[in-house]
């Protein structure tokens, strides 16, 4: 697209300065004809002109006449379109130019950026970086003047460069990522905790439950055992005092569970 503006803007210029050198020849052609024609030595433009009705007069010379004024006219108007016209080629190029700058410097930027430069001066700086701009491949059409600006704003910005290194920057995300991976890690281990915590007090309720199940079971057991065991008793007095006589302890009742 840069291309494509790039060169309809030169076919433009190409165009305006064709139309401004013709307006020019003819007008120029128009003046020596309206005077030679004038002198006699040419004739002048003839054609019949003239209303309905009317008397049909000669109105070439006329119609000759006007058309050289308005071509004077014209011509005499084109140096103020001519200024417009250099003052609009300047505005576009200093655009360019800009865009230059800032895509060298750019280059120089991040070249510095990664160590590529070590000279202290600032002289022999501004050196090294012209020459390293005056190399790169895509530098090759630019102007010195441009390379030694953008040349001059890297030197400018060479502590910036420094703090902001790719070595250093690259340490930094590497740090960075570590603490993430660590932080995800902790993330996980507390998952996995709480996941824990669930499943044990999820077990401790459900072993809760089957103490007292069991609990109320014995209880009833007992309950049970206790209402049993007089019969049982009497029972065992009757057998034994057609035998012997026996002394039969009566049995307590069971304390009760815990």
């Amino acid at each position: 697209m840069a291309a494509l503006h790039a060169a309809t803007l030169q076919f433009q210029n190409a165009f305006l300065k064709l139309t401004f050198f013709l307006i020019c020849a003819v007008a120029l052609f128009a003046v020596g004809a309206t005077v030679l024609s004038a002198f006699g030595i040419l004739p002048w433009l003839s054609m019949q002109a003239g209303l309905t009705g009317g008397t049909v007069v000669d109105a070439g010379i006329y119609i000759q006449i006007g058309l050289t004024a308005l071509i004077l006219m014209l011509a005499f108007y084109l140096p103020s379109n001519a200024r417009m016209m250099a003052l609009e080629n300047t505005h576009r190029k200093f655009a360019l130019n800009m865009q230059d700058v800032a895509g060298a410097y750019q280059i120089a930027h991040a070249a510095d950026r990664s160590s590529t430069f070590a000279l202290a001066s600032e002289f022999d700086a501004v050196k090294e970086r012209m020459a390293f701009l005056r190399d790169h491949p895509d530098l090759q059409g630019l102007e010195p003047q441009v390379l030694e600006l953008a040349a001059q704003m890297s030197q400018i910005s060479q502590e910036l460069a420094d703090t902001y290194g790719d070595a250093k920057v690259e340490r930094a995300r590497t740090f960075l990522r570590q603490r993430q991976e660590e932080l995800e890690q902790f993330q996980q281990r507390i998952e996995d905790a709480q996941t824990i915590q669930h499943e044990l007090r999820q077990w401790t309720r459900d072993i809760e439950i089957e103490e007292s199940i069991a609990k109320s079971q014995l209880a009833r057991l007992r309950d049970e055992l206790f209402d049993l065991l007089p019969e049982l008793s009497a029972q065992l007095q009757s057998s034994t005092d057609d035998k012997t006589p026996a002394s039969v302890v009566a049995m307590t009742p069971p304390r009760a569970a815990e």
